[in-house]
């Protein structure tokens, strides 16, 4: 399974623009929150608008797998923040729930404002733990804390909440964003491996294309893409910094002749 994973868009309508004509290329995309621009001129409502549309067409080209940021909240439930919109795209993988593809299960989460949304991810990450997979991998925006990918330069933004449940639990991907400028600075990084779990934040960028990642899940490489330049790793071996630089594009990303993913269970 050939995926495309990206975050912290933030209404670049270019950069989503630049997910849409690459779409049919991959067997899965993900966005990993923070769809929206808390401090764009647009109106909250007309973004909401806008981007749930970009959502749609993506899901009609491929699998399409979305978990809210804290840009992206627009009601209250329970008296705290959520993202109601984005559980309302048609079609869409999104908070709160759990997508297989082939033996590979995802679990979706939700941007956590406190303890009841808190909760209710803990709730699913002890139910998908006794779910049939081969590989199981989370979607979830806040990177976790005193990790590279958490990084900003000065102290960790990363989740504590995410950490506890990376020892207890061991999946084997968590996907995330959050800390723009994690993979840029001196000491953090887009790649980090807790124990036996992979965690990655592809970082934000201006322009098209945005930062991104490229996995074959057979193959078992994550390729990272950037103004910055490009690194890849094997999911197969240690991770071992400095993170070797991409210096020519693999044999499997150029072919285009590889089956797609089985449809969602």
């Amino acid at each position: 399974m050939r995926l495309l994973v990206v975050a912290d868009l933030h209404y670049s309508l270019p950069q989503y623009d630049w997910v849409m004509s690459v779409a049919s290329k991959f067997d899965l995309i993900i966005i990993a929150g923070d769809h929206l621009d808390l401090s764009s001129f647009v109106d909250a409502g007309a973004q909401i608008v806008v981007i749930g549309k970009y959502l749609a067409r993506l899901r009609e080209k491929t699998n399409l797998i979305v978990c809210s940021g804290n840009h992206d909240l627009d009601s209250q439930r329970d008296g705290e923040k959520v993202a109601r919109w984005i559980r309302e795209v048609p079609g869409v993988a999104t908070d709160g729930q759990t997508l297989a593809i082939g033996d590979t299960l995802f679990t979706i989460c939700a941007w956590w404002d406190g303890p009841v949304e808190r909760e209710a991810i803990a709730a699913q990450f002890r139910d998908d733990a006794s779910k049939p997979k081969r590989t199981w991998v989370w979607v979830y925006h806040a990177p976790p804390s005193q990790s590279p990918t958490s990084w900003g330069g000065s102290r960790s933004y990363g989740d504590v909440e995410l950490s506890k449940w990376i020892e207890e639990y061991k999946p084997d991907i968590v996907f995330a964003g959050h800390v723009h400028q994690a993979p840029f600075v001196k000491e953090g990084s887009w790649v980090d491996r807790v124990d036996r779990t992979w965690v990655f934040n592809a970082g934000h960028q201006y322009g098209a294309p945005p930062a991104h990642l490229i996995i074959d899940t057979e193959v078992r490489e994550a390729l990272w893409f950037s103004a910055a330049g490009n690194q890849r790793v094997n999911l197969d071996q240690p991770l071992v910094r400095p993170v070797e630089t991409l210096r020519a594009l693999p044999d499997w990303l150029t072919s285009g002749d590889r089956p797609s993913a089985p449809a969602p269970a």
